[in-house]
Formats: C-alpha cells, structure tokens, sequence
C-alpha cells in the first residue's frame, strides 16, 4: 500500500483530502503543520508528500528545499497543493523543488488520477529560462524571510530578557516584603509563649501548648521558604558572596543529619556516614555549604521509601575533593537528571503536592536542588545525579555527586 503525507493547517481540506486517498487505497498521515510534517516525513518516509504552501510556522517551499536535502527524499514527489494560482508564486514553488502544483479550490473527481500520475513518475514541465530566473528569485526570498526571523527572535529574546529581569526582581522584592511582618509574627509569638499568664495555662492544657507548637512550627516553615527564596534571588542574578574560610565537612554533614534525627527516626532510615571519612580542613563557606547539604540530605529522605538507606561518602581526587549522597529510593527519570536542577522544577503531581521536605515523596517548592547547584557552583565545583530511572516499585536509587576544590576562592559574582 502506498503512503501519502498531507501538510495541512485547515482541518476542513485535511478532512476532504484524508477521505478521498483513503477511498484510493493509500495509507495517509496527517500533519497541521511545517515542523510536525518534516518530522513525520523523516519517519514514516512516504512515498508522496502533498504540502500547502501557507502553513503557520514555514512554508510548503521551505519544506520542500528541507526534504530535498535529505537522499531519500530526491526522488520523492512533493506536491503542492494550494489555493494560490497567481503564475509568479507557481514558478517561486518550481524553484523550491516540487514535482507538482495543484491548486484550491480542490478538484476531488481528478484527485486520485492526479496523484497516481506523479507516483509513476510524471511531474509538471516549467521552462528552463523561467525555472533559473525562479531560482534566483527564491533565493533572495529565503534570504529576506531569514533575516526577518532573524530580527523576530532577537525581539522575542529581548523581551524575554527583560521579563526575566522583572521576574527576578519581583521575586526579590516579594520576598522582602514577607521576610518584615513574619519577622513580626515570630516576635510575636515568642513573647505569646514566654508570657507567664499562657505558661501557667499550659501547663494545665496540653492543646494549649500543641497550639502554640504549632503556630511556631508554621512560622519556621515560611521562614525556610523565604530563605530559599531569597538566596535563589542572588543565585539567579549571579550576586552570591562566598565567606571562604577552614571548614570541617564532616562537622557540617553531622549537624545537617541532627537536623533530621526526628524524621529518620520517625521513619526507620539507615544513614551510613562515617566522620573520619570527611576532610576537617577545606577552605569554603561552610554556611553555604551546610545549606546545600541540608538540600540534599532532605531530597534522598524525601525520595527513600520508610526503612530505606542513604549513604554518604567522600574521597579526595588531587585538588578537589568527590561527596556522594546515595540513596535506595525510587530514583530519577533519564531525562528528568538535568532538569531537576532547574529553577522551581518539581516531579510527580502538583495536586498530590506535600510541604513536608522529610515525608516519603513530600513537596516543596522546587528550588532546594537549584540552590544547591547555585551554591556548589560558586565554590567552582559541580553538582549532578546518577541514577538508573525513577521506578517506585524496584527502587534503583539515585547519588548525588558534588565535586569541590579543596581550596575554594572568595569571590563575588557581580550581576550581568
């Protein structure tokens, strides 16, 4: 059975014409428009291409000079089939390279007869004197539109520049305006819990005191979040400052996993870490770097199944120093292990979502890994994932690497 791919945007004559080569016997693929129609040509290769010449993102005749450019598709008949009749557009079509021209409004009696005669080889005659002076033509005409697109993506590039800037600025200022009254808020309910009237009652009213727990915790969890929010502000706009002095990693992985005790316990994690095996002496910021690690730390916990085991290591590699974070938990999709590490990037469903940053599969608001990747960075070190796929059943795991100098420089990245 022969194959005909139609290059259409107009849903009313991509129905006609599916119906009437399907009643011909041909198997047929449909494309709306100019990209999908080369990527369908590319794998499916037809053995007749019918395109329009105004389609939404290129035309018919760059499509045609694009397939011609391709061996297997030399020979292929592509036709044209179009409701434009004036004679230089028809001659500008030749140029490009098609087999034929058949113009709207559609001729569905002598459809099939048509395309039965250009897969046996024929194809419509131009003159040549008339095809070389198309050709030049169409040359200048693939020029000019180059260059247009060309001014065109530099505006749309200009001005998503500029909103990029808005946004970030915006995040900026958002997170300021926050930071001021929860200030407030946390103020206030430390004195709300140090006032001698509300100690006495809870200490006859256990929910009395769960209340103010919890209104405590809240208040730390927006902190947490404001931070975040602002130290990806500075990362963003390439304004980090590096406080570079001696620094004891194995210090700060144990401080990061007190952090956790509760959840770890709460939810039977094995943590294998060995002090003795992290250096004593590097010279980073080491807030930042408790930070990042406290990042990490939370996103195996978070990503391990209860009873699961993380493991962490270190080794000295010449003048840079490797740390791995291992964990058994559900791992991470190939094609999602360089996208993670973007800017408020976030797996599995938003409607399922969890502010919890140690609960199995709990949410956030995706900046953790960008944060850590901003701050590994700025200590002219690198930060990826290695894992084999995300499986929630099987459970392959995932390992952080972070690779850092020993000796980090103090530096400050000054805004572009």
């Amino acid at each position: 059975m022969k194959s005909i791919l139609y290059i259409e945007d107009d849903p009313a004559s991509r129905s006609l014409v599916e119906r009437t080569l399907k009643y011909g016997g041909y198997k047929v693929f449909i494309a709306a428009c100019g990209l999908d129609g080369i990527d369908m040509a590319r794998h499916e290769v037809p053995d007749l291409i019918l395109t329009d010449l105004n389609l939404p993102d290129m035309s018919g005749r760059e499509i045609t000079t694009t397939l011609r450019s391709d061996p297997r598709f030399k020979t292929t008949p592509i036709v044209a089939l179009t409701a434009q009749v004036l004679k230089d557009q028809r001659e500008l079509t030749f140029a490009a390279g098609i087999t034929g021209y058949l113009t709207k409004p559609l001729d569905v009696d002598h459809l099939l007869e048509q395309i039965a005669y250009y897969l046996g080889g024929g194809h419509d005659v131009i003159d040549q004197g008339v095809l070389s002076a198309a050709q030049s033509r169409y040359t200048q005409e693939l020029v000019s539109r180059l260059e247009t697109r060309v001014r065109d993506l530099e505006a749309v590039n200009q001005s998503l520049r500029r909103l990029d800037k808005m946004k970030d600025t915006f995040i900026q200022l958002t997170a300021h305006e926050l930071r001021t009254p929860l200030t407030l808020v946390y103020g206030y309910s430390r004195l709300l819990g140090d006032n001698p009237d509300i100690k006495g009652i809870t200490a006859y009213d256990p929910n009395m005191q769960m209340l103010l727990d919890g209104l405590t915790g809240s208040i730390g969890r927006m902190q947490t979040i404001i931070n975040e929010i602002l130290t990806i502000s500075r990362i963003m706009t390439n304004n980090i400052d590096l406080s570079v002095g001696p620094t004891d990693l194995g210090n700060i992985i144990q401080r990061v996993l007190r952090t956790y005790t509760q959840a770890i316990e709460e939810r039977h994690m094995n943590i294998r870490f060995d002090k003795a095996d992290f250096p004593d002496r590097l010279n980073a910021d080491w807030e930042l770097l408790e930070l990042a690690f406290r990042n990490l730390l939370s996103n195996a916990i978070k990503y391990t199944p209860d009873s699961g085991t993380i493991t962490l290591k270190s080794r000295l590699e010449g003048e840079t120093i490797r740390l791995s974070i291992r964990d058994t938990g559900i791992g991470v999709a190939v094609d999602e292990q360089k996208t993670i590490f973007e800017r408020f990037h976030t797996t599995g469903d938003v409607a399922l979502h969890s502010t919890s940053k140690t609960a199995f599969r709990g949410g956030g608001i995706g900046l953790g890994l960008a944060i850590c990747k901003g701050i590994i960075e700025a200590h002219g070190g690198r930060l990826w994932v290695e894992s084999k796929g995300h499986d929630p059943v099987n459970l392959p795991g995932s390992e952080f690497i972070v690779v850092l100098p020993i000796n980090a420089r103090s530096t400050r990245k000054q805004q572009k």
